[in-house]
This record gives structure tokens, sequence and C-alpha cells, in this order.
């Protein structure tokens, strides 16, 4: 039984002290040695989009997980829930990325039943940037490289937020939308081209920013060959109000896809 101090707040300093197995990760990673053929074996989420609405945050997502050339999988789950209102969309390394976020979650809800409060959304930017700058060394070396997108309801502002990351663990809050994973980069012209002549994603209804985030999915599908178009397996699609994290029902889906 661990019996953990009483002024304990970090979940990384309650690991790090009784030398579990993320506890021996968290502390900056010395250089791992290269590994030969790394990059074809470790298995890659593809594309994620957050965006902004009236009433919130939108996050889809394509569903197809590689492996160097080979599709690995065609349902992964790349939009995660961390708590009540904050999403992660994963791209990059799936092992990674899955291992991040169990102990994200664990570390948000330590901090709140030792402080008996929420950690703040300060915190919460901060475990996040902490986990990815740790992961760099790895990263370097090809191998364990991960890029995500975080997603909020600010609560004492009444606002969607959406965060991006680059691999070095630098954070950029952005005011419309954000992507990031292999599909990103071709369509970026997309996403000014939508805000110059349809206006702000900010502005817009739940269905309508829906719509637009899909059919950017769609657009990143046909030009990016890793990542996986709606014709299989329906994209994943959730997003966050005020009451907290709901899923778009398969219907929902197909109708902004215009099924």
């Amino acid at each position: 039984m661990l019996n953990f101090p009483k002024a304990a707040g970090s979940f990384a300093d309650v690991l790090a002290e009784h030398q579990t197995t993320y506890g021996d990760r968290l502390p900056l990673p010395q250089p791992v040695p290269a590994v030969p053929g790394a990059r074809d074996v470790d298995t890659h989420g593809t594309t994620v989009i957050a965006v902004k609405y009236k009433d919130g945050v939108i996050n889809v997502a394509d569903r197809r997980a590689t492996a160097g050339f080979t599709v690995m999988y065609d349902q992964a789950e790349k939009v995660l829930a961390l708590d009540d209102y904050t999403l992660i969309s994963i791209s990059g390394s799936f092992a990674k990325s899955v291992e991040v976020v169990r102990y994200l979650r664990h570390a948000f809800k330590y901090f709140e039943r030792s402080q008996l409060q929420p950690m703040s959304l300060e915190g919460k930017l901060m475990e996040l940037q902490r986990v990815i700058a740790n992961n760099v060394p790895a990263a370097l070396q090809g191998i364990g490289a991960f890029i995500p997108v975080l997603s909020t309801f600010d609560t004492e502002q009444n606002t969607g937020r959406i965060y991006f990351y680059d691999a070095m663990g630098g954070q950029f809050e952005t005011a419309e939308y954000g992507a990031a994973g292999s599909g990103s980069a071709p369509i970026r012209g997309a996403f000014e081209y939508i805000l110059r002549t349809k206006g702000p994603f900010r502005d817009m209804d739940r269905d309508a920013a829906l719509r637009e985030s899909l059919t950017l999915l769609e657009i990143a599908a046909d030009l990016d060959t890793a990542t996986g178009g709606s014709a299989k397996h329906l994209p994943a699609a959730k997003y966050i109000t005020a009451e907290g994290i709901h899923d778009f029902s398969d219907e929902e889906i197909r109708t902004a896809l215009g099924r």
C-alpha cells in the first residue's frame, strides 16, 4: 500500500517517488538507442481536427492507424476524453498516445481527490506539455512521436478553447481551429478558405461546423494516403459544451456527410 504525502497534488511526483512503471519514464529520459526499422512498426494515427462553434468545440478524426505503408486498423479511436470537459485528439504514435492519455486521466483525477478541487486549465496544459517534452529524446530517434490537439470548455470564461502542439512541447492556442497528423498539412489552405468565404467557425451552429469539419476530413483522406475516408467506417466525432462532452450519433454524422 502506498503512503501518499498529505500535501501531494502531483501524480507525477507520486509515481516518481514510488518508481512505478510511469514514474520511471516521467523524469527526463536519457536518449534511447536507434532501433532499425522502428518507423515501420510504430503504429500511427493520422488526421484529427478540432474547430470552435458558437456553443463549444467539435472534434473529428478519421479511424485509420498505419505502420509504415501498412493499414493496421480502420476503427481506431483518436478522440478521447480526459475528464468531463476536456478532449484530446491524438495523432502520431498510437501506443505512446494511449499511454499519455491514461497518465493524464489519472493525474487529473489524483489532483482532484488529493486537493479536493478540479485541476485548473493551466495545470492540465502544463501536465500535457510535461509528457510531450519528456518524450522528445525518443521522438528524435524516430519512435514514439505524438502530436495532440487538446480541446476543452472553459467554464470560467464560458467558451470553448483549442490548443495544439509541436513535437518539442511548444503550446499554441488557436482562435478558430486546430489540426494534427499527416493529413493536416494538405488541408491548411482549406481552413482559411472556409474562414474567408463562410465566416468564422466560432459563429457557426453545431450542424454547420460538423459539416465543414467532416468535409475537411474527407479532403484530407483524398490528399493524404495515410488518412482513411468514411466509405468503410464513419469518422469519430464528439463535441464539448457547457454541459460536458457529447458524442454525435451515426445519423448526425451521415447527414453531415450528405448521405
